[in-house]
């Protein structure tokens, strides 16, 4: 029963994300938007644990775009992968509370709205 224990633990581990000032930003937007602060914990997690991912690689998830459909998107943050598609020229979308991200399957950069995340992959 102990091995069960520190196995479930370390599987919850693997998903937490870092408390930081962007995250604590993020929550915050989130919870104000949503009227729910575990909404905004929630969700500004799962958004680090998505960039953290797309820096590494592609990562999986999904959102409601502003039209209400679900988009299952396959992002990435890669360098390597997006340099050809980085200007540099434009804002942080940050700034305006949302994520952007180099879309895989359409070739050119997307964002979504912070409140908007569903799952992460």
């Amino acid at each position: 029963m102990g091995n069960s224990v520190i196995t479930n633990t370390c599987k919850v581990m693997s998903n937490v994300a870092v408390v930081n000032e962007i995250n604590a930003i993020r929550a915050q937007v989130i919870a104000n938007r949503t009227h729910n602060v575990a909404n905004g914990i929630t969700k500004s997690a799962m958004i680090a644990i998505a960039k953290e991912k797309m820096r590494g690689g592609v990562c999986h998830f999904v959102y409601v775009k502003k039209s209400g459909e679900l988009r299952e998107a396959f992002g990435t943050l890669t360098p390597s992968l997006v340099e050809a598609a980085t200007t540099g020229c434009g804002e942080s979308r940050e700034r305006f509370y949302t994520s952007a991200y180099y879309d895989c399957e359409k070739g050119g950069w997307r964002s979504f709205r912070w409140e908007t995340i569903i799952k992460v992959y």
